[in-house]
């Protein structure tokens, strides 16, 4: 269990809504999809509609500084069995990147290689009281696009299992173009704070609002509050 966990949730039973994709950015065929990932007929684009509210806030910040820049959307909603498909496909690319044979290793080696999974995915797990953040609708995954409609260089690939991926990686650096890459992702924070989003600790791009993650960290930041969850797995 991981520490954010521990957080009670409180449903509020706030619905799904889906992403007005025309106000932002967003690459089609969605990733996960084009991996066959279990969706069903459910969409990775969608959000609980107090998080769009904060999304579509934090996109207008951006354009306050930024005219015509947009946040892309990367994935958002990610029902359990998605979760389980990719954290197992995940594992399965780091053995093959790695040129590893399972049949090879021992049972702390495997162990180990799934610790390193789990540093960036979180366990598919089907207890109530433990969620996987996408399987809130609470939790987003972006980056930016500029005003042609590129991507920025944000230093990482997103989903990438490497330190690299620390928001702060690139923080002491004094050569170009990685000083650039971390003010880029400092941008895209504020831009996300600004809207009462909080950040994974391990990934640049992984924002959300309302769900254990975004509790745990907000009662670290004010420790005299009590936070609790307001969104569940939906």
């Amino acid at each position: 269990m991981k520490p954010y966990q521990k957080i009670p949730i409180l449903e509020c039973g706030e619905p799904l809504t889906p992403i007005p994709l025309e106000k932002f950015a967003a690459q089609t065929p969605h990733a996960y999809q084009k991996l066959h990932a279990p969706y069903g007929k459910l969409s990775p684009y969608y959000l609980r509609e107090t998080v769009l509210e904060n999304l579509i806030q934090a996109q207008n910040q951006l354009q306050q500084t930024h005219p015509h820049w947009r946040i892309l959307i990367f994935d958002a909603y990610r029902p359990v069995a998605v979760q389980q498909f990719m954290v197992d496909y995940t594992f399965t690319e780091l053995v093959n990147n790695q040129q590893l044979n399972l049949e090879q290793l021992s049972q702390t080696q495997i162990d180990e290689l799934w610790q390193q999974v789990y540093q960036f995915w979180a366990v598919p797990s089907l207890n109530p009281n433990t969620p996987p953040p996408h399987s809130t609708g609470a939790a987003i995954d972006i980056t930016l696009v500029d005003e042609n409609g590129n991507l920025v260089n944000m230093g990482s690939a997103i989903d990438e299992i490497s330190p690299v991926s620390y928001p702060d990686y690139f923080a002491n650096s004094n050569d170009f173009p990685e000083k650039q890459y971390h003010a880029d992702r400092q941008l895209l924070f504020q831009v996300m704070r600004s809207a009462n989003f909080q950040q994974h600790p391990n990934e640049w791009w992984h924002f959300s609002y309302g769900d254990q993650m975004w509790a745990w960290l907000s009662q670290q930041q004010q420790p005299n509050q009590r936070f609790t969850a307001s969104y569940g797995r939906i």
